[in-house]
């Protein structure tokens, strides 16, 4: 981690990643004049409003144009104003590509952490004001975090889960398809458990290493060079372990599963949420409302690699199949738990796909039969209470952080016009404005502290 947050910091320096215009005072008063306002906490869209930010937080929002004397005005009067996007499910320190199976043998971590600085800045630019980071490799997306917080990068703000947890061989072994003598055997360090006992220690290094949530594999994946995508890979006395200890440390815990089996046991396990869930069954429905399990789909992530499977050589062969299988799914499941009353929040596995096109899957939860407005509150109201942050972040409500982005037009009329969101402030920060990045020197926006 020492390594990953000394990377980061020199790749932050580089002339053009930041520039010499300061951040407002936390003392100042900015009103925004929005032509029109999503209120998703009521479910409406709003006419002309005006949102007063204090520094970094929302003081008030009111009907009408208005503006206290000596107020800084932002004219967003022929825009749409929306809270800042949440995405629950990003890998913003890696991107895949046909190359991305021999590049990990050439690559070294700072190859992977100055790329992901260039990804952070192009969710934010995005819309994407908040991420939940499920997985990275050696936990520098925690460093690309800190170097947020501290005002060094420009980025989104940053929930990370660190390493995944697996187990030998599966979805998030690191050394799936390596030859014997270069696979070794990794352990809890690397995130791999074989035991409940193995699962309560990699918690607590989770806890010792600074990260905000803990991510489990209980199935197999696609992108990894294992045979399955779907199976079954930790038992119910290990998701429960990790689950426990988790909770007893404040963590939510996110578990990857395609499989309904895996589902069923994350879900009985006690998890938070399940990604993907591509072969979930009534049964696990019935569980998940039962227990309160929040959805993330992933559509978007879905949708590419089933396409990408068609190009030969873009993935190994049984990657591709798994691609074929598994991918084209999602969409047809995501409408069945919205039809079943599953809680949905937004997420979208960035790096499967190219970062900065994450609003892409509004489209596709709307095309799986989706109502606009309520994909838009699983992108800021569900997302934020999955995080357990819906006090600070969600809406455009008073103490909340002042996290607002804009676009021209009306997204419940077509909800495709996310994908070019014209203004994007966070936490009274303006990044881009009539569609252009600003170039900032910017100040801590979470506190000063790594979380």
């Amino acid at each position: 981690m020492r390594a990953s947050l000394l990377l980061i910091v020199g790749c932050a320096v580089v002339p053009g990643v930041v520039s010499a215009q300061t951040a407002p005072s936390p003392s100042h008063l900015t009103a925004v004049h929005c032509g029109h306002l999503l209120d998703v906490l009521a479910g409406r869209l709003l006419g002309q409003s005006t949102v007063l930010i204090d520094g970094t937080r929302i003081k008030a929002v009111e009907p009408g144009r208005q503006a206290p004397p000596g107020a800084t005005e932002v004219d967003l009067s022929a825009l749409t104003c929306l809270p800042g996007l949440i995405d629950d499910h990003t890998h913003l320190t890696d991107q895949t590509s046909p190359s991305s199976y021999v590049d990990k043998f050439h690559w070294n971590l700072s190859d992977y952490v100055v790329r992901s600085t260039v990804y952070a800045r192009r969710t934010l630019l995005a819309g994407f004001t908040t991420v939940r980071n499920v997985g990275d490799s050696q936990n520098e997306s925690a460093a690309l975090r800190n170097a947020i917080n501290s005002g060094v990068l420009v980025g989104p703000r940053i929930f990370t889960a660190g390493v995944p947890l697996s187990s030998t061989g599966g979805h998030a072994d690191p050394t799936n398809g390596y030859r014997i003598d270069l696979a070794g055997d990794p352990g809890v360090m690397q995130g791999i458990i074989n035991s409940p006992e193995d699962a309560v220690k990699a918690v607590r290094l989770h806890y010792k290493l600074g990260d905000d949530l803990i991510k489990i594999m209980p199935s197999g994946g696609v992108l990894d060079e294992s045979s399955s995508g779907d199976n079954p890979q930790l038992t119910i006395e290990e998701i429960k372990a990790v689950v426990s200890t988790a909770h007893d440390y404040g963590f939510t815990v996110a578990a990857h599963a395609h499989g309904a089996e895996a589902i069923r046991r994350a879900v009985i396990g006690g998890v938070d949420s399940i990604e993907h869930g591509t072969f979930m069954n009534d049964e696990d429905m019935r569980l998940m409302k039962e227990h309160g399990t929040w959805y993330v789909p992933t559509i978007i992530a879905g949708t590419f690699v089933a396409q990408q499977s068609k190009v030969p050589g873009y993935y190994p062969p049984q990657v591709a199949a798994k691609a074929a299988a598994i991918g084209s799914q999602i969409l047809r499941t995501a409408g069945r738990a919205y039809r079943a009353g599953v809680k949905i929040a937004f997420g979208t596995d960035a790096a499967v796909y190219p970062h900065g096109e994450n609003a892409h899957e509004l489209e596709l939860m709307v095309q799986a039969g989706m109502p606009a407005m309520f994909v838009l509150q699983a992108a800021t109201m569900h997302s934020a209470q999955l995080l357990k942050k819906d006090e600070e972040l969600g809406s455009v409500s008073p103490g909340k952080f002042a996290d607002l982005i804009a676009v021209e037009g009306n997204p419940l009329d077509n909800v495709g016009i996310m994908q070019h969101v014209s203004f994007v402030m966070k936490a009274g920060v303006i990044y881009k404005q009539d569609g252009k990045a600003r170039d900032l020197d910017v100040q801590p926006q979470w506190g000063s502290a790594t979380r």
